[in-house]
C-alpha cells in the first residue's frame, strides 16, 4: 500500500517538474510509461484486495450484526464469520447480551452523589419520599433500538423515572417504607416495559432494584420511629400467634386425653354395672328355685370370705375376764 502511494506521489512529481521547466505539457518518456503502467495494474489489485479485506468480518458470541445498504437496515448477521457488500453495506455490532444498568435518584460513577430532582416523589396519601433505583436492561431488537429511538438512554431513563413516580403515586408511604417494596419494583418493571415497548425501542428491562425508600431528611427520624413501631407491633403479634399456636394444640391435646380416659372410665364402670347386674339376677333366680338351699349357699360362702385362713382367735368368757390366745392358725391353713 505504501509502495502504490510512493509510485503515485513520484509519478506526479515528475510530470509537476517537467511542465514547470518547460512551461508546456511535459511529454512522457520510458521511465513515466512505464510507471503508469504499474499504475494501471496496481491501484486496481490495491482496490481489489481492499475491498476483499473489507467484506470479510466477524461476529462475536453475544453479539448481533446489523447491516445497512445505501444507509438503510437491510438485515442481520449472526455471531461467526460474515461477508458483506463492500463499499455499500454498512456493519454495527450490538452486544446483545451485555446487562447495562440506569441509576434514578442518585449517581455512583466516583462517590454516590444524590439527585434530588429524580428521588422526590409523592405516595398514594399525599407522603413526599426519596425513592432511588437502579434500572437494569439489555438490547432485544437491535434495528430498534439503533433506528426507532434517537436517544436510547435518555429515553430509558426518562421512562424508569415515569414508571417509577406512577408506581410510588399509587402506594401508600406506610406500604413504600416497610413490606410495598417487592411490589413497587415488580409493577414498575411491568409499566417501564409495557412504556418501552410502545416506543418500539428494542429495549428488554431485566431487573429493577430499589435502594432506598426514605422520607425527606427533615422528617426522617420522625418516620423511623413509626416504621420502628410497627416493626415492633408486628414482632409482638407474631410472638402471641406463635405463643398460641404452641399451646393451643397442647391444651387441645390434653382434653382429648381426658375425653378418652372418661369414656374408658365410662364404659369400665358401665360393665362392672351389668356383669354385678347379671351376677345379682342369676343368684336372684336360683334363690327363687330354692330359698333355703340358696340362704345356706350364701351364709357359708360369706362366713369363708370372713373367716378364711385367721391367725388368731381371741374371746371372752362370761365373767369378762380374758381368755387365753388359742393357736387356730394351723387349723386353717389348708
Amino acid at each position: 500500500m505504501f509502495r502504490l502511494i510512493k509510485l503515485i506521489v513520484d509519478f506526479l512529481n515528475n510530470l509537476d517538474k517537467r511542465g514547470s521547466t518547460n512551461g508546456s505539457i511535459p511529454d512522457m518518456n520510458s521511465t513515466d510509461k512505464n510507471n503508469l503502467k504499474k499504475l494501471f495494474i496496481i491501484v486496481p489489485i490495491f482496490f481489489g484486495i481492499l475491498a476483499v479485506l473489507s467484506s470479510i468480518y466477524t461476529i462475536q458470541p453475544g453479539e448481533i450484526g446489523v447491516i445497512q445498504r445505501f444507509g438503510k437496515f437491510s438485515s442481520y448477521t449472526n455471531p461467526g464469520l460474515n461477508l458483506k457488500i463492500p463499499f455499500v453495506d454498512r456493519l454495527t455490532k450490538v452486544n446483545v447480551e451485555k446487562v447495562r444498568r440506569i441509576e434514578i435518584g442518585f449517581r455512583s460513577e466516583r462517590a454516590r452523589v444524590n439527585v434530588l430532582q429524580e428521588s422526590l416523589m409523592i405516595t398514594k396519601d399525599e407522603n413526599i419520599v426519596s425513592a432511588q433505583a437502579i434500572i437494569q436492561w439489555k438490547i432485544k431488537d437491535p434495528g430498534n433500538y439503533l433506528f426507532k429511538v434517537a436517544n436510547p438512554i435518555l429515553t430509558i431513563k426518562n421512562s424508569a423515572e415515569v414508571a417509577l413516580r406512577s408506581t410510588v403515586g399509587v402506594t401508600l408511604i406506610d406500604d413504600a417504607l416497610t413490606t410495598g417494596r417487592d411490589a413497587i419494583q415488580i409493577k414498575t418493571k411491568e409499566f417501564l416495559q409495557i412504556l418501552l415497548d410502545s416506543y418500539s425501542s428494542g429495549v428488554q428491562i431485566t431487573d429493577v432494584k430499589l435502594q432506598i425508600v426514605d422520607p425527606p431528611d427533615e422528617v426522617k427520624d420522625a418516620f423511623n420511629e413509626v416504621v420502628r413501631a410497627k416493626e415492633d407491633k408486628e414482632r409482638l403479634i407474631n410472638e402471641a400467634k406463635g405463643f398460641s399456636e404452641d399451646v393451643i394444640p397442647k391444651a387441645r391435646g390434653e382434653a382429648e386425653k381426658m375425653l378418652k380416659e372418661a369414656e374408658g372410665y365410662k364404659e369400665k364402670r358401665i360393665s362392672t354395672a351389668e356383669g354385678d347386674t347379671s351376677r345379682f339376677n342369676q343368684i336372684y333366680s336360683e334363690y327363687r328355685k330354692d330359698k333355703d338351699v340358696t340362704k345356706t349357699r350364701i351364709y357359708l360362702e360369706k362366713l369363708t370370705d370372713v373367716l378364711q385362713k385367721p391367725k388368731k382367735v381371741i374371746g371372752t368368757d362370761s365373767s369378762g375376764g380374758a381368755l387365753n390366745l388359742l393357736q387356730l392358725g394351723d387349723i386353717f391353713k389348708d
